[in-house]
C-alpha cells in the first residue's frame, strides 16, 4: 500500500517554500517509514484564486505502509507543520491511502489545475472518502490544494518529482547510468524514445515527471549529448 500525504499553502512571500517543507517532513518520515518520493503538482494560476508564488501542492509518497499508519502519518506530519507555521500562511493537510483515493478526487485534482474549486467541495469529498483532511491555520484554503495534490498523485500521471532517492544530489553533466542510479526510472526523449546511454546537462538537478506511475526524465538532444527537459 501507498500512502499520499499532501500539504499546501504553507507559506508567504517572505518565507521559505512548500517544496522545502514537504523535503524536511519527507526526511523526518523516513526515519520510520519508505519515503519514495515527493512530487510537486501545478495548479490553477487565476486571478481568483489566492496563492503565493506559483500554486503549487507537494505531495509526500511514502510505501510498503500497512493498518493504522495513516494515522501515525498525519499526527507526525501535522506536528511537523505546526512547530514550522508561518503568520500569515493557510495550510492544509491531508492523507489517504492508495485504496481510499477514488475517481472522484483524482477528478477534484484535475479540475483544480483548471478551474476555481472551493474548500466545501475539498472537505465533501474528504467525508465522503474518508480520508483525513484538515486545515491548520489561517483561512485554511491549503486543504484545497492538498487534497487536489494528493488525487493528482495517486493518479500517476501528473507533477514531477523533486526529491526521488539522490536526485538531488546531481548536478552538472551527468551519465544516463548514474541518473538512472540515483532514482529516476527511464531517460526519454519528448517523443517517447528511450536513451539508454550517454551524457546529460542538468539546468539544476534531475526533476523527472511522473508518468505511468514511473519518475520518467525528459531529455532533448544537444550536440552529441542531452539536455534536460523540465515537465509535470
Amino acid at each position: 500500500m501507498t500512502l499520499y500525504l499532501g500539504i499546501d499553502d504553507t507559506d508567504t512571500r517572505e518565507s521559505r517554500g512548500t517544496g522545502r517543507l514537504a523535503r524536511a517532513i519527507a526526511a523526518e518520515l523516513a526515519r520510520s517509514y519508505t519515503v519514495a518520493g515527493v512530487t510537486r503538482h501545478q495548479l490553477f494560476v487565476h486571478p481568483a484564486v489566492p496563492y503565493t508564488s506559483h500554486n503549487s501542492s507537494a505531495v509526500i509518497h511514502i510505501r510498503d505502509t500497512g493498518n493504522g499508519t495513516a494515522a501515525e502519518v498525519f499526527a507526525a506530519a501535522k506536528e511537523l507543520m505546526l512547530a514550522d507555521f508561518i503568520e500569515g500562511s493557510d495550510p492544509g493537510i491531508c492523507v489517504a491511502a492508495d485504496r481510499n483515493v477514488n475517481g472522484d478526487l483524482s477528478r477534484f485534482g484535475f479540475s483544480a489545475k483548471t478551474s476555481v474549486v472551493t474548500q466545501d467541495q475539498a472537505r465533501g469529498l474528504a467525508r465522503q472518502a474518508g480520508i483525513r483532511l484538515e486545515g491548520l491555520g489561517g483561512t485554511e484554503d491549503g486543504v484545497i490544494g492538498a487534497l487536489a495534490g494528493v488525487g493528482l498523485a495517486a493518479s500517476g500521471n501528473d507533477g514531477r518529482f523533486v526529491q526521488k532517492g539522490t536526485t538531488r544530489d546531481l548536478r552538472g553533466t551527468q551519465t544516463v547510468a548514474a541518473i538512472l542510479a540515483s532514482g529516476v526510472d527511464r531517460v526519454m526523449t519528448r517523443d517517447g524514445a528511450a536513451v539508454g546511454e550517454g551524457t546529460i546537462s542538468l539546468r539544476k538537478f534531475p526533476k523527472p515527471a511522473c508518468v505511468g506511475g514511473k519518475a520518467i526524465l525528459y531529455v532533448e538532444a544537444d550536440g552529441d549529448a542531452y539536455r534536460d527537459i523540465v515537465m509535470g
